[in-house]
């Protein structure tokens, strides 16, 4: 019998890109590798569990400059972006961000950004793992009248993450940058360097994203954070699927693509049926007959039982009922302070109920899954906002 293939001799070319950070991340040992948006993403530079609790305690950072940023701008960037999206934009001001999601015209989800104006009519959209920019080509190729520009934002995000980050951010930028509220963003410079700086992330914690507007200038940047971090314990990471379970984030591609809609995801907050016209968003109708209708299926936080998992599953789970497949489990790990696996199981709606149990068949044998609530920590999200 043939050995399995060794995915170690995956081929690395040209074509896949390397971030402005990247050889600043070679220096801290990076553990592995995967793709992301066409572009080389380190996943970790210790166990998982040991960046867990450093984002707990501490301070991390996390190169994400692979959610490349879609710009849209021009005299109709703002009508433009709006199309895009079914969450009312006249709602954000200048200087603000919101979670939106990019939907198609029968709702399905493209991509799921966090969104920044970054002027009355241009807008930065940092982008999950797909094909949105091509997307919005696409929508923009239907409106040949729009005066619009469409491309990717030479930019580069860091995140900044966990309880000592507002210690890490006032060292370097002064006492105004706890000005800065949830969700906006500010200019500012770090060694020297022009930067965008958010009170976002992708962990549930507090936390900053400083986006570097020089990318020729991403590993001095880098350098910067690591060496003021030093005293708070600044530890370079991935990204920590514990805690971004635990806070209910999702992950576009593993928990859902464009064949799901804002509905099925419990995200109905981010559709504003009430304030949008038609002609506004090229979703916004398939959302009012999915809400005249309701939905056949939802996505649920559920506990699984049984031994620790070694790891966050590599493949998708059949979720079974007398032996009949009736959804499937897209995230799973194990986390520490909860000493519980947990993790996301699309499923009928009828099934979609607190206490329902089915049966998972994951990498390590058969499991219970059982629907509980979400977030499975601070569900009020009080932690970031904090």
């Amino acid at each position: 019998m043939a050995e399995p293939f060794d995915m170690d001799l995956v081929q690395r070319g040209a074509r896949n890109r390397r971030t402005p950070y990247y050889e600043a991340t070679q220096k801290y040992g990076p553990k592995g590798f995967t793709v992301y948006n066409h572009m080389y993403f380190p996943i970790r530079f210790d166990t998982f569990e040991n960046e867990f609790e450093a984002l707990l305690s501490d301070v991390t950072l996390w190169d994400v400059a692979v959610e490349r940023c879609l710009e849209i701008s021009g005299p109709d960037g703002f009508a433009f972006a709006q199309l895009l999206t079914p969450r009312d934009l006249s709602r954000c001001e200048v200087g603000q961000a919101k979670y939106v999601l990019v939907c198609d015209s029968d709702g399905g989800i493209v991509n799921d950004p966090v969104l920044t104006r970054m002027d009355e009519n241009t807008f930065w959209f940092a982008l999950a793992s797909s094909d949105a920019l091509l997307f919005a080509r696409g929508l923009k190729n239907a409106h040949p009248d729009m005066d619009v520009t469409i491309r990717e934002a030479d930019v580069a995000p860091l995140q900044v993450q966990g309880p000592k980050s507002k210690d890490l951010m006032v060292k370097l930028l002064g006492q105004s940058i706890l000005n800065l509220r949830y969700y906006w963003w500010t200019k500012a410079e770090i060694a020297g360097v022009p930067v965008i700086v958010t009170r976002t992330g992708w962990t549930s914690e507090v936390g900053y994203e400083v986006y570097t507007t020089d990318t020729s200038r991403g590993a001095d940047v880098y350098e910067a954070l690591m060496k003021a971090g030093e005293e708070f314990n600044i530890k370079p990471t991935g990204p920590s699927d514990i805690r971004r379970i635990e806070g209910a984030i999702f992950n576009w591609g593993a928990d859902m693509t464009y064949e799901n809609n804002a509905f099925e995801m419990g995200l109905e907050r981010l559709v504003d049926l009430d304030s949008l016209a038609d002609d506004r968003c090229i979703s916004i109708a398939a959302y009012r007959r999915i809400a005249e209708r309701g939905v056949s299926r939802k996505i649920n936080g559920v506990e699984l039982g049984g031994e620790p998992f070694p790891s966050l599953n590599n493949v998708k789970w059949p979720a079974l009922v007398d032996g009949a497949r009736v959804g499937k489990v897209t995230s799973a790990i194990y986390s520490p302070r909860l000493d519980r696996n947990i993790g996301y199981c699309w499923l009928p709606a009828e099934l979609s109920e607190l206490g329902a149990a089915v049966k998972v068949e994951t990498e390590w044998g058969d499991r219970t899954a059982t629907v509980v609530e979400m977030p499975f920590v601070d569900p009020g999200k009080q932690i970031p906002v904090s």
